[in-house]
């Protein structure tokens, strides 16, 4: 018969347990519904309704992706700085929990201000939101540290896997949950500007609102013998020197280390890859927003059983065994990232501008196609210039939302529904506009009439493959693969996304879960905080990379450099000795206990 007390020890076990999957429950809104599958797609209309493909900065033009990216980076770096340094006072001093509470503030306040972003203007609109969206990135990350510096603190060695992979499938679940609603707006309120803000606030109230349970559930870990409170000057020079004895004695860690080094790698390609996803797909293949809400709503699903999954794998074949396949399955997801192609355009309604001849007035009535990306709104803007020479032939109408000038937009009602605009095609106007499509990111098809069967493409266009370093590739695929099979870009992404998914929680989840099994519980927060540091310094360099490699060269450069990264990591982690790790971590227990003890 179970003793009382140890069935109060278990009721409390399971109780901390629940409120740390809270967390993730809660945070995972903003990293599935901000982060992965609406943010992308607004941030990209933002840009694009301001400055069209690009814009100048530092000399170089950036696109939305480029400009997504070095945000992503500066927010991880801000907090990669300082990570160490909080974990060794979280480890001195009982604060984990309240760092975690502010810094959650601030990540789920900055989410919820990112709904500000399209009453400020065009102009501001879009450097608000990437400001915002950068500081919940800090929020979020720096809150990570002493998230993930609790897990230790959880259970033993033998639940770690059990604890680390829960909390993702709770996150898996929690984000998609409020992702199906979001999606649900979406596509039932489609034009209606309020949605999208809408889905930022409650992003950050849902993460906000659910961390409460963890704050409420899970005790701050006790501090045998805790220090004294101290100034913030002399408590930073202690951390500094804490963090600087730790690195000169990483013989002692050697093994620790050398994963935090492989994690670094593959971790990185990992949440470089996930986290612009999203982005990748509305800039360079040309998702439309609810295409790319409903593929992360199945990958959350799906990720969830995953992540669980993974847990009996480890069972079977070890924490690292598991995290290997899991490494190996990454390399061929990218590879297969590397040959999304969007299908040539055969249809008439599939091209952006849409040119139908009426006999009844003898001139062309042209719309709009639905979900075409918005005209760069700023006056002094080149795509702007452009639509502005050919008003008369497009369908398109004043922008009365931008007030410096005068903007023209595609002429859409109130509701998000085209309006059909009258022009007169004549020869010289249609070849005027021909002759600047080699600039351009639009394309036009013409039915009936003189010019029945014409069509254009911009080489811009999300459809014009060939001119990239690595543009084979994804043509390849195309003739060979997606065009035989009639399979969308769509469904492209979605195929992939699911494989993605299956292993996203898994990789995680394992990765943390094994760094916490070789971590000493008396110095969790010291380690964790090095592990959010390679994790952030990561997150800085992905980014980073594909932002060069972006602007040097184009996005799947991009994606194919930072996918080296995993490759790398992998290729590492065979190196570790997870059992000398754990060995090295309980005598580092032991050797602290007693000194406490003895200066007790």
């Amino acid at each position: 018969m179970e003793e009382p007390s140890q069935a109060i020890n278990d009721d409390a076990k399971d109780q901390r347990v629940r409120g740390y999957c809270a967390y993730d429950w809660g945070k995972s809104a903003f990293e599935t519904s901000v982060t992965t599958a609406i943010f992308p797609a607004w941030f990209a209309y933002l840009f694009a309704e301001a400055n069209g493909i690009s814009t100048k900065l530092l000399g170089s033009e950036w696109t939305a992706d480029a400009m997504y990216s070095a945000a992503v980076m500066v927010g991880a770096l801000l907090v990669a700085i300082c990570a160490p340094s909080l974990g060794v006072i979280a480890d001195r001093r009982m604060i984990k929990m309240w760092w975690l509470r502010i810094l959650t503030l601030v990540g789920s306040v900055s989410c919820i201000l990112l709904a500000l972003s399209p009453y400020l203007g065009v102009s501001a609109g879009w450097i608000w939101a990437l400001i915002m969206f950068m500081m919940a990135n800090v929020g979020l990350n720096g809150a990570g540290v002493f998230y993930n510096a609790l897990l230790p603190h959880m259970g033993d060695d033998s639940e770690m896997d059990s604890i680390s992979n829960k909390a993702f499938a709770a996150g898996y679940l929690g984000g998609g949950l409020l992702l199906v609603i979001h999606l649900a707006l979406v596509m039932g309120l489609p034009g209606q500007s309020w949605v999208i803000p809408f889905a930022m606030a409650s992003s950050g109230i849902w993460w906000l609102g659910f961390a409460q349970m963890t704050f409420r559930m899970v005790p701050e870990p006790h501090i045998e013998n805790e220090m004294e409170p101290m100034g913030l000057v002399p408590s930073t020079k202690m951390a500094l020197g804490e963090v600087k004895a730790t690195l000169s004695d990483i013989k002692s860690f050697r093994t620790l280390f050398f994963y935090m080094l492989a994690y670094f790698c593959f971790i990185d390609g990992i949440n470089s890859v996930t986290a612009l996803a999203g982005v990748f797909g509305i800039v360079v293949l040309g998702l439309t927003t609810t295409g790319l809400i409903l593929t992360i709503l199945i990958i959350q699903f799906v990720a969830a059983p995953a992540a669980i999954g993974f847990t009996k794998l480890a069972d079977k074949w070890g924490t690292k065994g598991a995290l290997q396949f899991s490494l190996v399955c990454w390399c061929f997801v990218i590879v297969g990232a590397l040959s999304f192609a969007p299908l040539e355009l055969e249809n008439h309604d599939e091209y952006d501008m849409q040119y139908t001849y009426n006999d009844e007035t003898g001139m062309y009535d042209a719309v709009a196609r639905e979900g075409v990306n918005p005209i760069a709104a700023l006056p002094d803007d080149d795509e702007q210039q452009w639509a502005l020479d050919h008003e008369a032939i497009m369908p398109v109408q004043q922008n009365e939302d931008y007030n410096s000038g005068y903007a023209v937009e595609w002429a859409f009602d109130k509701d998000g529904n085209a309006v059909s605009v009258s022009v007169n095609l004549t020869t010289e106007s249609l070849a005027a506009l021909e002759a600047t499509m080699d600039e351009s990111r639009f394309s036009y098809s013409i039915e009936g009439g003189e010019f029945a069967n014409t069509t254009g493409l911009g080489v811009n266009h999300p459809t014009s493959l060939g001119d990239g370093m690595l543009d084979f590739i994804p043509n390849t695929a195309r003739n060979l693969v997606w065009a035989p099979l009639g399979m969308t870009v769509f469904f492209q992404f979605l195929l992939l996304g699911v494989f993605g998914g299956a292993l996203l929680g898994g990789s995680q989840g394992l990765a943390r879960s094994m760094f916490g099994q070789m971590v000493p519980e008396t110095r969790s927060a010291e380690f964790f905080g090095f592990f959010g540091f390679f994790g952030k310094v990561a997150a800085l360099l992905g980014p980073l990379i594909y932002s060069v490699m972006t602007v040097w060269f184009d996005s799947r450069v991009g994606i194919f450099a930072i996918s080296l990264l995993i490759v790398a990591g992998a290729i590492m982690l065979r190196k570790v000795d997870v059992e000398d790790g754990i060995a090295v971590a309980r005598a580092e227990d032991e050797r602290n206990r007693q000194l406490d003890a003895a200066t007790a």
